[in-house]
């Protein structure tokens, strides 16, 4: 049996959703769930190739996760998955009151987006994925040092004297920083302990909603070991688009995407039919 949209059924009236157990954007909505008390149940879809595959593209043209499911509406993007959270559960709010700080804390969590989840995804394009190894793998890495070093100054400008890039308060803006600061402290690239940025990540992982979502991600990186296999095979296609395959190619990885295209263990966003 399936849902109305294809899928095993769930816990009516239940949350879904739909994403790896790792990633750079979709802990954000967990959070931003977990903050507002409202309950949901996790699912990682088999799209590569699997049961799940053709309804999940029907569910999202990009063939990625994440995705929202609430009852008959399903939703993709993290960005747009977390106004979906803000629009139909308004209290508390995420956002702050005036329209300037509103429009604030969402460039913040877009320059995240844009700017800064592309140099973790190239870090581990490299590290875990093995894309690149010995002095083009250094100067790669360097690069990304660099950068992560230039986000941080920007973003210890944007926090200022706050505690939280929200405000006074934790919401939208923090959302946006906390999984990208958390997965760079992992990689060995964090915030200088003491550090402005250093303080406010500790604040946050210090929340009961981020602490549960952040060692969720840790635990789900069992097995993490046996994905190189996966996209060296061509099982799983790595997806270079938009910031992505900027960053490779801006920053000297061409090589790195003409193999993988050679390969066939990349692949660009999905044409719509």
């Amino acid at each position: 049996m399936r849902d109305s949209h294809g899928f095993p059924p769930r816990l009516i009236g239940l949350l879904v959703v739909l994403t790896l157990g790792w990633g750079f954007n979709w802990p954000m909505m967990k959070i931003a769930l977990g903050e507002k008390g409202v309950p949901f149940e996790t699912r990682l879809p088999d799209i590569l190739g699997g049961s799940d595959a053709e309804t999940f593209a029907k569910l999202n043209p990009r063939r990625e996760v994440p995705a929202l499911l609430d009852g008959e509406t399903a939703v993709f993007d993290s960005t747009i998955i977390l106004e979906y959270i803000e629009d139909k559960w308004p209290t508390p709010a995420l956002l702050p009151a005036t329209p300037g700080d509103r429009a604030r804390g969402r460039m913040i969590e877009e320059l995240c987006d844009t700017h800064y989840e592309p140099v973790n995804w190239a870090i581990m394009e490299i590290r875990a994925f093995g894309r690149a190894t010995g002095e083009a793998a250094d100067r790669l890495l360097g690069r990304a040092a660099e950068q992560t070093a230039g986000i941080f100054a920007w973003l210890t400008r944007q926090l200022g004297a706050h505690p939280y890039f929200n405000g006074p308060t934790f919401g939208w803006a923090d959302l946006g920083v906390a999984p990208l600061v958390n997965s760079s402290a992992f990689m060995g690239n964090g915030p200088a302990p003491g550090s402005p940025l250093g303080a406010w990540l500790e604040r946050v992982r210090a929340r009961p909603t981020v602490a549960t979502v952040f060692q969720a991600a840790l635990d789900s990186m069992t097995g993490f070991e046996m994905l190189p296999q996966l996209v060296e095979s061509g099982h799983f296609k790595r997806e270079y688009r938009d910031h992505r395959l900027e960053w490779m190619v801006r920053n000297g990885g061409i090589d790195i995407v003409l193999e993988g295209l050679r390969k066939q263990n990349i692949r660009f966003t999905h044409e719509l039919s």
